[in-house]
């Protein structure tokens, strides 16, 4: 599932707008990632809304608990370029890839 003109971030997997991440980026990763589109994806999986990320176990489970209150994807296709990857202390893939 994807919305028309939706994306959502393939780091932290909240969905904004296409004009919104290319204007001013991703509003939980804005320090870690560069303003634009490439680490964003328009294909997504499932829509979850958190409004208390402290308090939600959905969030918990997420793992954006400690993120800004907004629209999450459950999934996200696509994976961060290679050399961004390497720059971030630790990364977990949003495609479902990801074991625990």
């Amino acid at each position: 599932m994807s919305s028309l003109g939706n994306r959502a971030c393939m780091l932290c997997g909240i969905v904004e707008s296409s004009r919104r991440f290319q204007d001013e980026g991703c509003p939980n990763c804005v320090d870690l990632l560069d303003v634009g589109l490439s680490t964003t994806s328009p294909t997504f999986e499932g829509l979850v809304a958190i409004g208390e990320p402290d308090k939600s176990w959905v969030a918990k489970w997420l793992r954006v608990n400690t993120y800004l209150p907004g629209l999450y994807a459950v999934k996200v296709m696509g994976r961060l370029p290679q050399d961004i990857i390497e720059t971030l202390p630790y990364y977990r893939p949003r495609d479902g890839s990801a074991t625990d």
